[in-house]
C-alpha cells in the first residue's frame, strides 16, 4: 500500500495544516470512527439492553483482541482513560509507610510525576529520580543510574518505555531484569508504545503495563489499556459496583460512560495491520530518522538520540539561548500559528523540538517543517 500524502484522506485532517505530532494526540481515521458511531448507535438504540446484556461480553472481546496484538491474555488487560489513569490506578494501590521511596526517571511525563508527589505526600514517602541525560543517550549509562537509586526502601520503579517529552525508547527489558533482580516491582509507562514500536507483553514480564491506543493505534480518544498478570490489591480509581469481584469486573464497570471508543480499538488494530502493521512501524521509524536529520542540517544543530533508541519521534536541538520552559512555550505558539503542531520542551539545560512520521508523513513534510522553524527562530531573535 501507498503511504504518505497518498493515504491521508483517510483521515479528516485540516489540509491546511501541518501535521506533525501524531505522539500526542494520535488521530483517529474515518474507518474507525465509523466503527465507533456504529457502537454508539446500537447503545442509543436501547441503552439498559446494551449496557446489561452486550456490553459486558464485548468489552471481553475487544480486550482479547487488544491482548492479542500484545501478546498477552484478554483476562490480564482491562481498558482505562489513557495511559496516567492506569499509572494513577497502579501508584494509588501501592501501600505505602513513611520512609518508602518511588523511583521514577528524570524524563518521566510530568503527570505522572505529580501522581507520585501526591501519593508520597500522603504516605510520608520519598520520591526518587534517576537521571536521563541528552544528547546522546546510553543505555548503558541509563541502567546504571537506575541500579544507583535502588534501594532497600524502593517500593515501585516507574518506567516509561517510550519518554515523552524526549522521545527515548528505553532498555525497559534491562530495567525490568534490574528491578526485580533487586526484588522490587515495575510499572511501565508505555503511553508512546503501542502502534509505534513491537510491544510483546508476555515478553517483557513487567508488574504492571499501560498504554494509549489513541496515539499510535488509532484508536478513538480516550481509549486506553492496563495489563497485570499480579492484580492482588489493584483498584481503579473511582471504586463501583465490582469492587471486590476480580480485576476485570471492578474496571470494566466505574459507572455509566461511552464504552464505544473501547470497543473500536477491533476496527483500529485492523486499520494498523491493513496500513502494514510491523512494517508500518518500520517505515515510519526510518521517516522519522530521515526527518529528525534533516532539521538538525538545516537548524545547524543536534538530534537528541538516533539508532535503537529513537522511534518514530525525534527531537532537535534549538539553537537558543533562552532554554527556559516559558521560552519553549512561546516558540510552539509560534509555530502553532504558522500551521503546524510540532512541541517545543525545555530538558537539560537546552530547549528541543519534537516531531512525529507516521503514515500520512513523507519527506516532504519536514522540509516544510524545517522552513517555518526557521522562520520562527528568526522572528523570535529579531
Amino acid at each position: 500500500m501507498q503511504l504518505g500524502h497518498a493515504i491521508r484522506p483517510e483521515w479528516d485532517l485540516d489540509p491546511a495544516f501541518l501535521t506533525i505530532n501524531h505522539g500526542s494526540f494520535g488521530a483517529a481515521p474515518r474507518v474507525v470512527r465509523t466503527a465507533q458511531r456504529v457502537w454508539q448507535d446500537r447503545l442509543e438504540a436501547q441503552p439498559s439492553r446494551f449496557m446489561g446484556t452486550e456490553l459486558p461480553a464485548a468489552l471481553r472481546a475487544a480486550a482479547a483482541d487488544l491482548a492479542a496484538f500484545l501478546n498477552a491474555s484478554g483476562e490480564d488487560l482491562v481498558f482505562v482513560d489513557n495511559a496516567t489513569t492506569g499509572c494513577n490506578a497502579v501508584l494509588r494501590s501501592v501501600e505505602l509507610q513513611a520512609g518508602d521511596e518511588i523511583l521514577l526517571l528524570s524524563h518521566v511525563y510530568n503527570a505522572v510525576r505529580n501522581t507520585v508527589r501526591h501519593v508520597v505526600a500522603q504516605a510520608g514517602a520519598t520520591l526518587v529520580e534517576a537521571p536521563l541525560r541528552l544528547p546522546d543517550p546510553d543505555p548503558d549509562a541509563i541502567v546504571a543510574a537506575v541500579a544507583d537509586r535502588l534501594t532497600e526502601r524502593t517500593r515501585i520503579a516507574v518506567i516509561d518505555h517510550i519518554t515523552s517529552a524526549s522521545a527515548l525508547v528505553l532498555p525497559v527489558e534491562r530495567l525490568i531484569t534490574l528491578c526485580h533482580a533487586k526484588g522490587v516491582p515495575v510499572l511501565i509507562d508505555g503511553a508512546h508504545a503501542p502502534g509505534q514500536i513491537d510491544v510483546d507483553l508476555s515478553a517483557l514480564g513487567a508488574d504492571w503495563y499501560t498504554g494509549n491506543c489513541h496515539k499510535w493505534l488509532c484508536a478513538p480518544k480516550g481509549c486506553a489499556f492496563l495489563h497485570t498478570t499480579k492484580p492482588q490489591g489493584l483498584h481503579p480509581g473511582t471504586i463501583s459496583h465490582g469492587y471486590g469481584q476480580g480485576f476485570a469486573a471492578e474496571f470494566d464497570w466505574t459507572g455509566t460512560t461511552d464504552p464505544s471508543r473501547f470497543l473500536a480499538v477491533t476496527d483500529a488494530i485492523a486499520f494498523h495491520q491493513r496500513l502494514g502493521g510491523a512494517a508500518l512501524r518500520a517505515r515510519n521509524i526510518a521517516l522519522a530518522a530521515e526527518a529528525t536529520t534533516l532539521l538538525a542540517q538545516r537548524l545547524n544543530t543536534q538530534p537528541g538520540a538516533t539508532g535503537p533508541m529513537a522511534a518514530a519521534m525525534g527531537i532537535i536541538r534549538l539553537p537558543v539561548d533562552d532554554p527556559t520552559p516559558e521560552h519553549a512555550l512561546r516558540l510552539r505558539r509560534a509555530l502553532m500559528a504558522r500551521g503546524t503542531d510540532a512541541p517545543v520542551h525545555a530538558l537539560d539545560g537546552a530547549l528541543w523540538l519534537r516531531l512525529s512520521a507516521f503514515a500520512y508523513n513523507e519527506r516532504d513534510d519536514y522540509e516544510q517543517l524545517a522552513d517555518r522553524v526557521a522562520a520562527v527562530l528568526r522572528e523570535d531573535a529579531a
